[in-house]
């Protein structure tokens, strides 16, 4: 029987976080995305906490425009935040959703804006 789309997702999430781990110096970027909004967050692994975070339901991230364009502020926002942390590498974790869309469109900003991964 075929696996259900969140099954399918919850197997490739698995699959990247035995790779992908956050430290404090290279934080891994978590990134979200609902039909509606889109998540994204530096987070250490080692401690256990979000460093920064920026999501498309911030007040400074203005939600006009098509998923694509605000998931591009997001990214931007993300890197922002990042560079004022003083963190530029960070570890990429698309969490279980294909590199396409909104995940790549995202990604795609928070490289433009400054961060490495």
């Amino acid at each position: 029987m075929a696996l259900s789309k969140l099954e399918r997702r919850q197997r490739i999430k698995r699959r990247i976080r035995k790779i992908a781990f956050g430290t404090a110096t290279k934080p891994r970027l978590s990134v979200f995305r609902s039909n509606k909004e889109i998540y994204a967050q530096l987070v250490d692994d080692n401690t256990g906490t979000t460093l920064v975070a920026a999501s498309s339901r911030d007040k400074e991230i203005e939600a006009t425009g098509s998923k694509l364009e605000v998931a591009n502020t997001v990214g931007k926002a993300i890197a922002d935040k990042a560079i004022k942390a003083g963190l530029e590498n960070v570890a990429f974790d698309r969490n279980g959703f294909l590199y396409h869309g909104r995940v790549k469109a995202l990604a795609d900003a928070a490289r433009e804006a400054g961060l490495k991964f």
